[in-house]
């Protein structure tokens, strides 16, 4: 006997408004999109408003969280780097985190928020993250993934994007751009 595999899971119905599969893929990477943005914009608003932080030396600042994870880091000329100004490093990367939220969230140039905030994951994993043992206690590399599917997809509803996207589309009267 034969069993066959079904393989039109994801084929509409017509008249079903595309099937509840279908409306669950549209929308599978908005609660990541949301989680991003949330969790991005909180780390930079946090930053900005630690005065401790954006300092060269002190307890809970930039530049001497960098002295410590220097010497442990994949690629200390990194951490080199931020240590040559310690208060403008930790400005780039609140600043940094604030943008790519921001954008994630409202759909901007979402591909562009999606690569910027996995940049500045793999920056974080290569340098603060780097010495977790297990690496999987570093959390910088599971940012880092989440980020690629919406660099990959955007974010194709909910979003500024798709709003121009469909501008342009009427503008062009092509609705298949």
């Amino acid at each position: 006997m034969t069993h066959g595999m079904r393989t039109d899971a994801y084929t509409s119905r017509p008249g079903d408004g595309g099937g509840r599969r279908e409306q669950a893929a549209r929308y599978a990477l908005l609660p990541l999109r949301i989680f991003l943005g949330v969790t991005f914009v909180y780390a930079g608003l946090d930053k900005l408003t630690d005065s401790a932080f954006m300092k060269d030396s002190g307890a809970g600042s930039v530049g001497d969280m960098m002295r410590a994870v220097r010497d442990s880091s994949a690629v200390p000329a990194l951490v080199d780097l931020a240590l040559k100004k310690p208060s403008g490093f930790g400005y780039a990367i609140a600043l940094g985190e604030l943008a790519v939220g921001i954008g994630t969230l409202i759909g901007l140039l979402t591909r562009l928020a999606a690569l910027g905030g996995a940049l500045i994951s793999l920056s974080l994993w290569l340098t603060v993250s780097w010495a977790a043992d297990p690496y999987y206690y570093g959390n910088d590399l599971a940012y880092l993934m989440a980020w690629i599917p919406l660099v990959l997809a955007g974010a194709p509803l909910l979003s500024v994007d798709a709003v121009l996207r469909s501008r342009r589309r009427r503008g062009t009267g092509d609705g298949y751009r």
